[in-house]
């Protein structure tokens, strides 16, 4: 697929997602859901990738939907609430709910504003790193509406409930600092991307193996039953036991800390 509202590349085993609408913001139209669910789908392909950085062009990460494009059609606007079954993540969900299935690690690096359906991009993301003077907002009660592009499982597992719900009710806009201190973010950093970057070379000084598993075991049962949980946490780890990786690991750790891991 050709990206028009994206930019698309991969640099030493790390993909690059970049919003790329800088003159609208880049706030979401329609073009833009239908990219960013194929982007999310493509990279859960890809077994030459390690970890994604997404990021955005221009002077904000995103501003939002752009509702006044989103809406020129009823039903193209209504497509994104469609969905097979209850449950599962309709286009407008998957823009947040798909970073959750790509089996690495995807970090966020946010500068300026990340309102709105920004914010639910951005929660989907198993990391986010932000500049000091970026701001946050869940933006849907402006409107009267409710948060729905799948962010809310993050806000849950990240958050204490009062908190989220004050922001969701209140539609405020969020410092950095009290991002940070709310586990909305992950760290603050002058060059978000730089520190994106950094991080990355650590998770991938790490077995990929591991690392897909530590993400499933957090990502995908975080409700589970203590049982549950612990029968995962079992069978994963002899899924990574029996694996070449955890032999390289551990040459890695007492041999040679350049040799590659299986990908």
């Amino acid at each position: 697929m050709s990206y028009q509202r994206l930019k698309f590349y991969v640099e030493n085993h790390i993909a690059h997602v970049v919003i790329n609408r800088p003159d609208k913001l880049n706030a979401i139209d329609m073009q833009m859901f239908d990219e960013i669910d194929h982007v999310s789908k493509h990279l859960r392909s890809r077994s030459d990738l390690r970890v994604a950085i997404v990021s955005g062009e221009g002077a904000d990460f995103c501003t939002g939907i752009d509702v006044k494009s989103v809406l020129a059609s009823q039903k193209k606007a209504m497509s994104l609430l469609w969905k097979w079954w209850p449950g599962s993540s309709n286009k407008a969900q998957r823009v947040s709910t798909n970073w959750r299935k790509v089996p690495f690690p995807v970090i966020m690096a946010i500068h300026g504003r990340c309102w709105g359906g920004g914010l639910q991009i951005a929660l989907g993301g198993d990391f986010r790193i932000a500049t000091p003077d970026a701001s946050f907002a869940i933006m849907e009660n402006k409107w009267g509406l409710i948060p729905d592009m799948g962010g809310s499982l993050a806000l849950r597992e990240q958050l204490p409930t009062d908190k989220s719900m004050l922001w969701a009710m209140t539609a405020e806009e969020i410092s950095a600092q009290d991002a940070l201190s709310t586990n909305l973010i992950t760290e603050v950093a002058d060059e978000p991307l730089e520190a994106a970057k950094l991080m990355a070379e650590k998770l991938m000084n790490r077995s990929p193996d591991s690392i897909a598993a530590i993400k499933k075991l957090y990502r995908q049962f975080p409700n589970r039953s203590d049982a549950g949980l612990l029968a995962r946490e079992s069978g994963y780890q002899i899924k990574v036991i029996v694996g070449e990786n955890v032999k390289i690991a551990r040459k890695r750790e007492t041999q040679d800390p350049t040799i590659p891991y299986k990908l």
